[in-house]
Formats: structure tokens, sequence, C-alpha cells
């Protein structure tokens, strides 16, 4: 897959560099339109904004369509993120080896936002054979309703040291979102996540690559 940057006042490459330091590195919009201006190149934070919009959805389609398989158990627990001031939730999954199975912000923390994000994981991989949760209620409650729902298998455990894992990935995300100043509305900040998590996701080998490229390169590759 090829994406089109057909209309852009600006060439691709400044487009993907752009939109690449934004959800790499604990930066601000405003931090980021200074840094491209000392290299020459001048673009308005709004810009910026408009292209994280536009093709972190494109650039997630394609990382997905090249993403390694996951393993069979799964680590899964929820973080917060400050929308509009308003606490939301991020749920997300890790393998047993700290790959990132998926995430998913959700407006609540309860079975009908954790059922979601546990469908979504499974449509994309498979269903795992174990998940491992702390005391969650929500979670078990999804994990329970996809068991009857799908005449499923799925072994629940709730281990708290287990669960570590992806508590401590959840730092790699939150670094970053919490130089961004706190995101003004629900879908910016599901986008802008989408690109953290991708960029997090190749920095631990997750992109299926033929050649031996650097996390920058395999970012951009993605752009077809």
């Amino acid at each position: 897959m090829s994406i089109a940057f057909k209309g852009s006042h600006y060439e691709r490459d400044i487009i993907l560099w752009g939109v690449r330091w934004y959800v790499a590195y604990p930066l601000s919009y405003r931090q980021v339109e200074e840094m491209m201006g000392e290299r020459g190149v001048k673009v308005d934070h709004t810009t910026l904004h408009r292209w994280v919009l536009r093709y972190v959805p494109l650039l997630e389609k394609a990382f997905v369509d090249r993403k390694r398989p996951v393993g069979g158990s799964w680590r899964m627990d929820e973080t917060y993120i400050r929308i509009k001031g308003v606490w939301k939730y991020l749920y997300r999954a890790v393998d047993k080896a700290g790959a990132t199975v998926d995430f998913l912000l959700t407006a609540k923390r309860d079975r009908k936002a954790a059922l979601p994000f546990l469908c979504k994981a499974i449509t994309r991989h498979r269903a795992p054979r174990t998940i491992t949760i702390d005391k969650s209620g929500a979670n078990t409650a999804a994990i329970d309703s996809y068991n009857t729902e799908h005449d499923a298998g799925i072994k629940m455990r709730q281990v708290k040291y287990l669960n570590n894992l992806v508590e401590q990935d959840h730092r790699a995300i939150k670094r970053i979102t919490r130089q961004m100043l706190g995101f003004k509305n629900f879908w910016s900040a599901a986008t802008t996540i989408a690109g953290i998590e991708i960029m997090h996701m190749i920095r631990k080998g997750q992109l299926h690559s033929t050649a031996k490229l650097r996390p920058a390169q395999q970012f951009y590759s993605l752009a077809g």
C-alpha cells in the first residue's frame, strides 16, 4: 500500500518527518514547529496537527498489515489519559514477551468498554490461551462475556506481579502524552495515541521488514 500525498504544499518526506517527531518524542506541536524551523522548514503548529490527524490512520492501517504475530499469553490493563480536563481510559495488552497486542481509547472503564477492546485485539490476532489481569471487575466481566458469546476457552488469571509487564509498558506511552499539554477532543486523542503506539511497537521490533532498517526508516517505509 502506498499513501498518497497529492495536493499537499509540502513534500512527502517533510510531512512524515514532522509526524514522526511528534509521535516519537515527548514534544508539543510548537516545539516541533520550532525544531523544523531551525532546519529550514517553515510550518505552523496547526499544520502539524492536521498532518497527524490525516496521516496517522493511514500509517496505522499499513502497520497492521505488516505487524508481526504476538504470543498467546496476554497481559491486559488500562491506564488514564486526560482529555479536555476529564480522565478517559486507554486499554492495552502485551504478550509475555512484551510485544504490544493492541490498544483502544474508551470513555468509560466498564465491561462495555473492555469487551470491544478484547474483540478488537482478537480480531486482529486470534484468541489467546490466557489473559492475565489485575482485580478489575470490568476486565473480568469482559473476558467472561467473550468466552460465553463465542464459546471460547480463554483462561483468566489474576496475578498482580505478572501484570507488572503491561503496567511498565504504559510508561512509554504516558511519557510522550504528558508533554502534549492536554488533548482537546476524543478523536484527536485516539488518533495521536495510535501514532505513539505505532512508533512504540516499531521500536520493539514488531514491524515485519525484510531489510535491516532503523526505527525511523521503518516508520517512513509505512508510507510505501
